[in-house]
């Protein structure tokens, strides 16, 4: 195992800026990306286009898939991940037996502000409806690097950078 290779969830509710930060990021530090939202069963893509929130037990065989993805891809690579973690207990389900550094990047932001994004946001599944559902579940962290979703992209790579790549 290369002790170089690092993980790097970007986390926090819909509409924070994960994938497009985390777009941003892999292409700055050529490192893979992916979308946790690309992994969700159909059923949960389905609930959510109902406006209906998720539960612990929807997510589950999500987290186990974006567990598995992220030993699979560590065994060759770097790589970071857009996915909202909302609780502590998602978060262990993520990590549980990977053995090089995961860095949880919470990207904080007021409802208000998020809920905006949201209003603008063509083509996604998840219904700004469920903003609140989202905030509800979410314990934020606090053992992770948290960057204000009111700076701009390239503000919030910049930290990033510093942080976790010095």
């Amino acid at each position: 195992m290369n002790k170089n290779l690092i993980i790097i969830v970007l986390m926090g509710v819909s509409g924070c800026g994960k994938t497009t930060i985390g777009k941003i990021l892999s292409k700055e530090k050529n490192i893979p990306f992916f979308d946790a939202d690309d992994y969700h069963p159909k059923e949960n893509i389905k609930m959510m286009k109902e406006g209906k929130p998720l539960n612990d037990k929807n997510r589950l065989p999500w987290l186990i898939k974006i567990n598995n993805l992220i030993k699979k891809n560590s065994q060759v690579s770097s790589c970071i991940i857009a996915c909202s973690s909302l609780k502590k207990k998602y978060r262990s389900i993520i990590k549980k037996n990977i053995t090089i550094p995961i860095h949880f990047i919470y990207l904080k932001g007021k409802k208000k502000i998020i809920y905006e994004r949201l209003k603008k946001r063509k083509n996604h599944f998840m219904k700004k409806s469920l903003l609140n559902s989202q905030f509800k579940a979410l314990e934020e962290p606090s053992n992770s690097l948290t960057i204000d979703v009111n700076k701009n992209p390239k503000k919030i790579i910049s930290i990033i950078i510093k942080i976790i790549f010095f």
